[in-house]
């Protein structure tokens, strides 16, 4: 990934909704290692993980500002003079998305509605949502709900007009380290000799929280609005993770949850033909007449029926390397 590629922060007022938790955490070390920017903004509902952030980032640049997305009078005071939003708050647990519906629209799907509607009203330039493979071709509740915010999202572009606010997306895989990952549950069980899969043909995409937030922050200088973003990370396959995580340990297999897939894919067949490939990413482009075509005019298109699956990868994560990315 073009490290240095992204969107210069210095001086900027960036509000990051969901801010308190992994990827808050790991986006503010990054902005404030590499920028200066005027003031960094964590809107999430958890006043103790803010009380958290506070003690560990001790930035005359940071605020902290109690909301829920679900509110978009909050989100409204919250973005007033703000230059960036960068959008992160969600429900992302499946089976949690899958035993409570309503609250899963409510969150991904209205709280998506309403940090549009928010951004428009308060002439932010740029908003960049936070998005999942499991939206492509969903088949749980969880992807659907972020299907939809994506959907949201670049259509965000045609009301904003003339307003200037632009609207885009990063569609990224599992990460490594975020909370709710199967590594800690991974960690957890190895004390007990016996660690439980699923399913032993699973693959998943697989990048580091730190890759994740270079991802968002080069896409933020690339974006035109109404893109979605998809980084070129590779595959791992779940047996290769336990052997990692946990070697010597029994597997006990429990059989696929709902809603859960064997392999997971990031662009599929049916958005290819709107796809372009870039040296470290692809570019999955808007079919509307308000998008112009030429913005990726050279680019290169990917082929007729071309699919970036967790199982037709062309990079692997082997022992050695999940070992390397896995906190002791």
């Amino acid at each position: 990934m073009l490290v240095d590629a992204g969107m210069k922060l210095d001086g900027k007022v960036i509000l990051v909704t969901g801010g308190s938790g992994s990827f808050g955490h790991k986006f503010a070390e990054v902005v404030l290692q590499r920028f200066t920017p005027r003031k960094l903004i964590v809107f999430s509902r958890d006043e103790l993980k803010q009380s958290e952030m506070q003690r560990k980032f001790d930035s005359p640049h940071m605020r902290y500002f109690i909301g829920d997305v679900r509110d978009v009078d909050r989100l409204r005071r919250a973005m007033r003079g703000v230059d960036v939003v960068v959008h992160a708050a969600a429900m992302k647990q499946v089976p949690a998305c899958e035993y409570n519906p309503f609250e899963a629209v409510k969150t991904n799907v209205v709280g998506a509605a309403n940090v549009i509607e928010a951004a428009i009203d308060a002439g932010v330039p740029k908003v960049l949502a936070i998005s999942t493979d499991k939206a492509t071709n969903p088949i749980n509740l969880y992807g659907a709900t972020k299907l939809c915010a994506e959907k949201l999202f670049v259509q965000g572009n045609a009301y904003a007009g003339e307003n200037g606010t632009r609207f885009s997306c990063a569609r990224y895989g599992n990460v490594v380290g975020s909370r709710g990952s199967v590594v800690p549950l991974f960690l957890e069980q190895r004390a007990s000799g016996t660690v439980s899969v699923t399913d032993e043909r699973m693959t998943r995409f697989w990048m580091t929280l730190q890759q994740g937030v270079n991802f968002v922050l080069e896409c933020l200088g690339l974006m035109h609005g109404g893109e979605v973003f998809v980084p070129k990370i590779p595959s791992m396959r779940v047996m290769d993770l336990v052997a990692a995580v946990a070697p010597g340990c029994k597997v006990t297999f429990t059989g696929i949850r709902p809603g859960e897939k064997v392999h997971e894919v990031l662009v599929s067949e049916d958005e290819a033909h709107h796809t372009v490939s870039l040296d470290h990413a692809y570019v999955i482009k808007p079919l509307h007449p308000w998008y112009n075509v030429d913005h990726w005019v050279n680019a290169t298109a990917v082929d007729r029926g071309f699919r970036f699956s967790s199982d037709r990868n062309d990079r692997w994560l082997d022992v050695e390397a999940l070992r390397k990315l896995i906190p002791a």
